[in-house]
């Protein structure tokens, strides 16, 4: 493992509920959940259903590291296809794993509250508490900031405008946005950096008239950037505004406008099969050259 990799791994593409199957072989069923390799840190945004599959290759790393798990997951909100894998992630249900759980609060509820509702009897038969694995859980405010400095560091968070920051030439930065496009408590997008390089993950966000401004300074040069884009544009106008979610059409201009270098179409539309998709992934590149459409197993080193 280089201490200079800067990887991103994609576990689950889907939105709204998982649809596996023959239709969504290339792209994949899975709800979402992407990795992040950061040097020795291990990030994962969000747990939906492809957070079982991540789980089971950590299990595989680990045994032949000799090394436990250690790993911070960000959730974007906690919506079901963002959280229904959690309960079943291997790493959880071992005692020497250590799992750092950032994420939002929802309406009055701190987040180890709201996940625990995840996995809390009659939904779940083990609570949060019961998982023999080591869960630190803390809510984020959009006006914070985390750091991982140091191969074996905590998470780290520091209040954006008010704490000195000083991270050391390792460090990987954490940044936090909260967009308001989203029914009913918003969504945090997360822009992660290391080593001059940097990733923004925006899903489950819904574009505004001439671009949501606050996002693309949010992004601004990133060199990848992860975006929603659930609805054809036809159906998003016919019966999907309002849904929190975009078209093709946003993320690229949101690209464009940001300078990214690359675009990932992400959170697919479940309805669409790999097809459809396939097409849109054409029609975009027509947009934004430098894109594609996610799918499980897509890698992508920075």
């Amino acid at each position: 493992m280089s201490a200079d990799q800067f990887i991103v791994r994609f576990w689950g593409t889907r939105g709204s509920y998982p649809m596996p199957g023959p239709r969504t072989v290339r792209y994949g069923g899975n709800t979402t959940c992407v990795e992040v390799q950061a040097g020795e840190h291990t990030l994962i945004i969000d747990a939906g259903t492809g957070i079982i599959n991540l789980g089971y290759d950590l299990l595989r790393r680990s045994k032949e590291r000799g090394t436990p798990i250690r790993a911070t997951l960000l959730l974007t909100h906690m919506h079901h296809d963002h959280t229904q894998g959690f309960p079943y992630f291997p790493p959880a249900y071992l005692g020497s794993s250590v799992l750092h759980i950032l994420g939002p609060r929802t309406f009055e509820e701190e987040l180890d509250e709201t996940l625990n509702h995840a996995v809390l009897p009659p939904s779940f038969p083990i609570s949060l508490a019961e998982m023999p694995s080591l869960k630190v859980i803390r809510s984020l405010r959009e006006t914070e900031t985390v750091l991982l400095d140091g191969e074996q560091s905590e998470p780290q968070v520091y209040n954006t405008f008010h704490d000195l920051i000083a991270p050391g030439p390792d460090a990987v930065r954490i940044r936090v946005h909260k967009s308001y496009a989203h029914p009913r408590n918003g969504v945090y997008i997360y822009r992660i950096e290391f080593h001059g390089r940097s990733m923004v993950f925006a899903s489950d966000t819904e574009g505004y008239v001439e671009t949501d401004q606050r996002l693309v300074n949010f992004a601004r040069d990133t060199d990848l950037l992860i975006h929603d884009a659930q609805y054809m544009a036809e159906e998003y106008t016919r019966s999907r505004q309002g849904w929190g979610h975009s078209t093709p059409q946003m993320a690229a201009e949101v690209a464009r406008q940001c300078g990214a270098k690359q675009l990932v179409l992400f959170h697919h539309e479940p309805r669409y099969d790999d097809e459809q998709i396939a097409k849109i992934e054409c029609e975009t590149q027509k947009l934004f050259p430098a894109c594609r459409a996610a799918y499980e197993g897509l890698e992508i080193a920075l």
